[in-house]
């Protein structure tokens, strides 16, 4: 399956989650902290928050949760996002 993180083509296996297939390409950070701490997949079960993730322009996505689709656009989280209603998480 093909997708793009941060503007760059990847693939991964069918089947997969998202954190799945993002530790799979590097093993790198998913996102960061409003203080700047890096943080990816820990759980895999999706308490910990700390794979969260932009997908398809959705900010806040629970990578571990989430199955891999063909074609998806994924972005590193920086910082805080805005979530609906106007509060940040």
């Amino acid at each position: 399956m093909r997708f793009t993180l941060d503007d760059k083509p990847v693939t991964a296996p069918v089947g997969v989650t998202l954190a799945a297939a993002l530790l799979a390409h590097s093993g790198d950070w998913t996102r960061q902290t409003a203080q700047g701490t890096s943080r990816t997949a820990f759980c895999m079960m999706g308490v910990c928050f700390d794979c969260l993730v932009e997908v398809d322009g959705t900010p806040n996505t629970q990578a571990c949760m989430t199955p891999l689709r063909e074609g998806m656009i994924v972005r590193r989280q920086v910082g805080l996002p805005a979530l609906k209603g106007g509060q940040n998480g």
